[in-house]
């Protein structure tokens, strides 16, 4: 385990989740007494962690009080349990109000990557439905999708992907090396600045409690997506009026532009578009400078 990896864990706790007691990595930096306004909910992809927004937290600070981050189950430091939890988007949600309700956020800006733009795309519905909790009274004051497979018709699935989520998945998981593993995160990257420094702690994040062999079911949320994307998260999408960012590197090979163009010019025309010129699918981990100068140039218009 890095030194990094280590301190970002000695700087957060874990909390219990579900009847099972699922232990669920937290962390909250800046004023516990911020605003709403002031605050930012983050949530990773797949297969990352919190700490894929390590170098990019200490800019966010510069423009927001309080920033709230956590390891979904199944990632990270969080448990990454073979039984008695689904892995599905839906739940993935609970986890997020979960953490949110333990540090009694009432409201934020929600900010997510990759799978985290699904788990969001399933809070906005909720929003949408009138289900979200009393206690989040506040709500979402804007929501920003990164570089994720929101439209699952135009992801290009690198051939692991595909594997784990056919029967040959437990074989596969049980297969996968760190080589294997870092051939396939330059792949879907689509460029050359991701460091293998940063690809060695994706997969020590990874091997936590064996979660390199479970993928197979982390990995599941993609038939989620399959399922509920044309019937409830697009649509909810498409009708909101919170305000929407959608903000995309454009040499991304897994979640190609195409998609974020899709987004604004077909589902949600009223999102504010953003194309990182020359960044990949983990641009918070490749390109950290000008990823956070993006992110915070669409706060710095309200």
């Amino acid at each position: 385990m890095s030194v990094q990896l280590s301190q970002w864990k000695a700087s957060g706790s874990f909390m219990p989740f579900g009847p099972f007691q699922h232990q669920v990595f937290i962390k909250e930096l800046g004023s516990s007494d911020a605003q709403p306004d002031d605050t930012l909910l983050l949530i990773h992809g797949f297969p990352e962690s919190s700490y894929s927004y390590h170098a990019v937290v200490d800019g966010l600070m510069k423009h927001f009080q309080r920033i709230i981050l956590f390891d979904l189950i199944g990632y990270g430091w969080s448990d990454k349990p073979k039984h008695h939890y689904s892995y599905s988007l839906f739940e993935q949600a609970d986890v997020a109000l979960t953490v949110w309700k333990h540090f009694g956020i009432q409201g934020g800006h929600l900010l997510a990557h990759d799978m985290g733009d699904s788990v969001a795309t399933e809070l906005l519905a909720r929003h949408e439905h009138g289900l979200l909790p009393q206690w989040f009274s506040k709500g979402f004051k804007s929501i920003t999708f990164t570089n994720g497979s929101m439209v699952l018709d135009l992801a290009q699935l690198r051939t692991t992907q595909k594997i784990l989520l056919s029967r040959f998945g437990p074989w596969m998981g049980q297969l996968t090396r760190f080589q294997l593993f870092q051939q396939q995160i330059r792949s879907a990257h689509g460029n050359n600045r991701l460091s293998e420094e940063n690809i060695y702690n994706l997969w020590a994040g990874n091997t936590l409690q064996d979660g390199h062999k479970k993928s197979y079911l982390t990995i599941k949320y993609l038939n989620d997506r399959k399922r509920f994307e044309k019937t409830r998260w697009l649509p909810a999408l498409g009708q909101t009026q919170l305000p929407i960012h959608l903000c995309w590197g454009n040499e991304d090979a897994v979640a190609r532009v195409e998609m974020a163009h899709y987004l604004k010019n077909e589902v949600c025309k009223n999102a504010q578009l953003t194309i990182m010129e020359g960044l990949g699918h983990f641009c918070q981990l490749g390109s950290p400078e000008q990823w956070t100068e993006h992110i915070l140039d669409y706060f710095k218009m309200d």
